[in-house]
């Protein structure tokens, strides 16, 4: 799989960090680290990511609202991140989701399915 370019959208700072150190163990490159809706959506039209993990649920805003809103303008593939996947599936059925906590190569293979998910989930 070649490098990709990260956006991780996660409210909580280790976490975040936590992200980005398994995301550049498998080879990718974590252009910004957001952890509000607003600041994810203004950070996905900046840096045109190749894949966005996002934490379904933030203190300021949502997750799942900020990936519809990035969608508005083009696909980007997409892992959400959350200790209540049954409720992010509600809203965005056919979504890739994986729980809270996970292990890396859980997040591999979620990306991996991301990835090769139709443009329309």
């Amino acid at each position: 799989m070649k490098a990709l370019n990260v956006l991780v959208v996660e409210d909580d700072a280790l976490i975040g960090m936590l992200f980005a150190d398994a995301l550049a163990a498998m080879g990718h490159d974590v252009c910004a680290i957001e952890a509000t809706e607003a600041d994810a959506v203004a950070a996905a039209a900046q840096y045109k990511p190749d894949l966005m993990i996002v934490d379904a649920r933030l203190r300021d805003g949502s997750g799942v609202s900020a990936v519809e809103e990035i969608l508005r303008t083009g696909w980007v593939p997409h892992v959400f991140v959350s200790g209540e996947t049954l409720s992010v599936h509600a809203l965005r059925p056919g979504s890739v989701v994986i729980q809270k906590p996970f292990r890396d190569i859980d997040l591999d293979r979620a990306i991996q399915r991301a990835l090769d998910a139709p443009a329309s989930s």
